[in-house]
């Protein structure tokens, strides 16, 4: 497996994740158990989505896409 996108927080984590479920791609969240030390750890970096090798290409530009969405005209 290989990272493909360090999150900024679990909300978006589990997006992402369900993003990329959606289109099939198995995805790994790691960290989630860090998140209830942050008070001793960095709060930057401890999330990570990793999906298997043949699947980094697609996943890298599902959330790519994401992240560059604009929003829906109308939907405000």
């Amino acid at each position: 497996m290989i990272k493909v996108y360090s999150p900024a927080n679990l909300v978006e984590a589990q997006c992402l994740k369900d993003l990329l479920m959606s289109r099939h791609i198995f995805c790994h969240l790691s960290g989630v158990d860090l998140i209830g030390a942050m008070g001793e750890l960095p709060a930057i970096g401890l999330l990570g989505l990793y999906v298997d090798d043949d699947d980094a290409g697609l996943a890298k530009e599902l959330i790519e896409d994401y992240l560059n969405a604009e929003p829906v005209p109308g939907e405000e």
